[in-house]
């Protein structure tokens, strides 16, 4: 399973119920923190996540509306919180801008207290283990941007019954065969590990893409996504305003999930401009599992399957 919790929702500035973008993904012991708009560590305290080893942070581009609350975060960290060490990751433009707010005004040439690595992200896995990966892949808007996709690995459920069954002990015995290695047992049997797995499951797939102006080279990266989440900053009317700041409508975002199959969409980086029952009817009427994240909103993705919490 993974989870996703909205902190800012709003575009470009924050209104009286929406802060700037932020979410926080967990998955296992893995806490990611998706951009930092101004205000993300109030959010964060209010959320009741807390800042524990919240020391990996997502940069999907350097807009300040994205960016601007990790000198605030920052400060933080290295005046009260026990975090020894916290990794950036972003396009080198984002870390160029992120550079300067850190060591530039915050820090003005101080020596930070705490370790501050940034780290330069290219298309491609960012990070892996045996379980769970994550992908960055490059997104149109106004400067290098990149869209983030977290994914649980395919796995083949151990059958215990089965197991029991052909007497195989627990222990190392058990591990070698979820591993995918054959064992022999004391009295000269061999098991394979066919005996006692079940068939591949897929696992649980989000992808965060962020502010965009196109889709048309999405559809591939996100097809069969569990959620996707994309913001709707304009409606198909203001279509014009739209392509030229390059942000997406509504429409445009729910044409992508349903030509890409996903499973839930999810709009955020929401705009004053409109209410937000227009922007579910506008949606909605291109692709029905549409929902507006709206802060502090909790979502728990499973294969096939999203449950929101509000």
């Amino acid at each position: 399973m993974i989870e996703m919790i909205f902190l800012g929702t709003s575009a470009s500035a924050p209104s009286i119920h929406r802060g700037l973008s932020a979410q926080v993904i967990l998955h296992r012991e893995y806490r990611f923190l998706v951009d930092c708009g101004e205000g993300t560590q109030r959010q964060i305290l209010q959320s009741g996540l807390g800042f524990k080893r919240l020391n990996k942070i997502l940069l999907t581009h350097g807009h300040l509306d994205h960016i601007l609350g990790l000198g605030g975060m920052i400060s933080t960290f290295a005046r009260w919180e026990a975090i020894e060490q916290v990794e950036i990751y972003g396009s080198s433009w984002a870390l160029e801008r992120v550079h300067d707010l850190i060591f530039g005004v915050v820090l003005r040439g101080a020596r930070p207290q705490i370790q501050i690595d940034l780290i330069e992200v290219q298309p491609g896995i960012i990070l892996e283990d045996d379980k769970f990966e994550v992908i960055a892949f490059p997104v149109f808007h106004r400067g290098p941007c990149l869209g983030y996709l977290f994914r649980e690995k395919t796995r083949r459920p151990f059958l215990n019954e089965k197991a029991e069954a052909l007497g195989i002990p627990q222990g190392p015995e058990r591990r070698d065969l979820v591993a995918g290695q054959p064992i022999t047992l004391s009295d000269g049997r061999v098991i394979h590990p066919d005996q006692v797995l079940g068939p591949s499951q897929p696992g649980a797939c989000l992808v965060h893409v962020g502010d965009t102006g196109q889709t048309d080279n999405l559809e591939s990266l996100v097809k069969g996504a569990d959620m996707l989440v994309i913001e709707a900053t304009y409606l198909r009317s203001d279509e014009d305003m739209a392509e030229r700041f390059g942000h997406l409508t509504a429409a445009q975002a729910a044409r992508l999930a349903r030509d890409a199959n996903v499973h839930r969409l999810v709009l955020t980086h929401v705009s004053r401009r409109y209410h937000e029952a227009q922007i579910i009817e506008e949606a909605r009427a291109i692709f029905p599992e549409t929902v507006v994240a709206r802060d502090f909103d909790h979502f728990r993705i499973l294969s096939q399957d999203v449950q929101r919490e509000t």
